[in-house]
């Protein structure tokens, strides 16, 4: 099968994905990112400035990158001197760099070859030079690598080159390769520069390398297998025991067609891009929900009674009430009206509330609340004029009235009796009549003090209760029902940054 023949087939068995360098990825993560932003500036103004300014920060440098394209699947080809890169780049791409007009890649410079139609972002990002540079999609025959569409292939200078910025470039582009290609040729296949300078060194990122033995084709056929055996002992002895060997021949097309279905396999993956930018974005998120705290239920009027007791001393509603129920007992009839909260008392009510509600808080939640809820004046006021209303009538019952006037009448029936005793001669009859009516009389004073006492204590129950349920009313509206706002939108913006996470 020929080298075009193969490529047709092979371009027949994966389906075209059609992914731009600027796609699906990039959109998603871009979309994350403006998600975390709307996040952050929607409560802006209740957390700390200088974190504000850190995450906007990172999410602009997060978008720079993103503006790149991590839809892109970048692939650098490394090797050293006659290891046969170039010829291997455009036996992958298909074409000769020179029939496209530009200038021959050579081992002194970076080349790159794109699938896709908007490269050039990422190519300027890694300083390829305009003139270096291939559009694969550009040309005639661009529908049979569709497969590869995001792909970016780097050539890049040799990495044994005398020149330093040679092995610069090198170095700089590496970590951001999705797959590195080692180039490699029979004569140098076990060169120790390759292994000890570049190859041990990238332990751990041996799934995305790929080890090419070049020129196959110059080796006898019976000592092929044993030569890319030992190249793959060595490339173990590195710690790279995941990478990939492979043998081609960039000269004849042999093993280039299999090459290209590991490159669409990279393809069909997310870019490393991708990967470090979802990371990020996932770190970030994170900050910011340890910046928000956990979700914590909100204080309720069941967390009230402290600061209703400190305001209800404040008001001075205990001696209110035990001023009504002297009067009810000496059976007077002034009303008793509840009067002003003084301002100490208001602040200190103020303070248990925020001590209790803003504790779970993050500081800068906390701080919110200071200045969503009601100032101690404004709280004072309202428990005042609350307060004010109340008024407590003092009156006199009918069975205490009724229990003085029999208690009178027994008391002049008693004395006529005593008369009585005087003058008609028998003393004792007319006395043990008169002790009756004297206890009778005692007896229902003694009833008319009990009903007043118990009055009084109705009285004094009613009022602490009535003025308890006022100050609970002007606390809720003004202490109460704001935590409540404070909590439900850092609610909201918990769960939001926490959906990003």
């Amino acid at each position: 099968m020929t080298t075009a023949s193969a490529r047709q087939t092979r371009t027949q068995q994966v389906p075209s994905t059609r992914r731009l360098l600027h796609g699906e990825q990039t959109d998603r993560i871009a979309a994350r990112a403006d998600a975390l932003g709307a996040v952050v500036d929607g409560a802006a103004d209740v957390l700390d400035a200088a974190f504000v300014t850190k995450v906007r920060g990172s999410l602009d440098l997060l978008r720079s990158r993103l503006a790149l394209g991590v839809d892109r699947t970048v692939v650098a080809l490394v090797g050293g001197t006659g290891s046969g890169k170039s010829s291997l780049f455009n036996a992958i791409t298909g074409l000769q760099f020179a029939t496209v007009g530009h200038t021959r890649p050579t081992t002194s410079a970076m080349s790159a070859c794109v699938w896709g139609d908007d490269g050039g972002p990422i190519l300027d990002w890694l300083a390829v030079d305009p003139r270096r540079r291939l559009r694969r999609d550009s040309l005639p025959d661009s529908a049979a690598h569709d497969y590869l569409t995001g792909l970016v292939l780097l050539d890049l200078p040799d990495h044994d080159s005398i020149a330093t910025e040679h092995r610069e470039i090198v170095d700089a582009v590496l970590p951001h390769a999705d797959l590195v290609v080692w180039v490699v040729d029979p004569q140098k296949y076990a060169d120790d520069l390759l292994h000890t300078q570049y190859m041990s060194r990238l332990r751990g990122r041996d799934t995305a390398m790929l080890v090419v033995l070049n020129q196959i084709d110059t080796v006898p056929v019976e000592y092929r297998r044993s030569l890319v055996g030992d190249l793959a002992r060595l490339v173990v002895g590195d710690g790279l025991s995941q990478a990939s060997v492979q043998a081609v021949s960039a000269r004849t097309g042999n093993g280039v067609v299999a090459l290209r279905a590991r490159l669409a396999e990279v393809v069909s993956g997310r870019s490393v891009a991708a990967d470090h930018a979802w990371h990020d974005l996932s770190v970030l998120a994170a900050e910011v929900v340890a910046e928000l705290g956990p979700l914590v239920d909100p204080p309720t009027v069941d967390d009230l009674p402290p600061v209703i007791e400190t305001l209800t001393q404040a008001a001075g509603l205990e001696a209110a009430a035990d001023a009504c129920a002297a009067s009810v007992r000496a059976g007077g009839q002034a009303p008793t009206t509840l009067g002003s909260v003084h301002a100490q008392g208001a602040e200190l009510a103020r303070h248990q509330w925020l001590d209790r509600a803003g504790g779970p808080l993050p500081e800068a939640w906390a701080k919110m609340l200071d200045r969503t809820v009601s100032t101690a004046e404004e709280l004072r006021k309202a428990t005042s004029d609350a307060l004010t209303g109340v008024t407590a009538s003092v009156q006199r019952t009918k069975v205490v009235e009724i229990a003085w006037w029999a208690a009178g009448v027994l008391g002049v029936a008693a004395a006529a009796m005593l008369i009585g005793a005087l003058t008609a001669g028998t003393p004792v009859w007319y006395v043990l009549g008169a002790v009756v009516l004297v206890g009778f009389g005692v007896g229902a004073v003694l009833v008319a003090r009990w009903w007043r006492s118990t009055e009084a204590e109705r009285t004094v129950s009613k009022l602490v209760a009535e003025g308890r349920r006022l100050v609970q009313a002007a606390a809720v509206v003004h202490l109460v029902e704001p935590t409540g706002e404070v909590y439900e939108r850092l609610r909201q913006v918990q769960e939001q940054a926490a959906r990003i996470h």
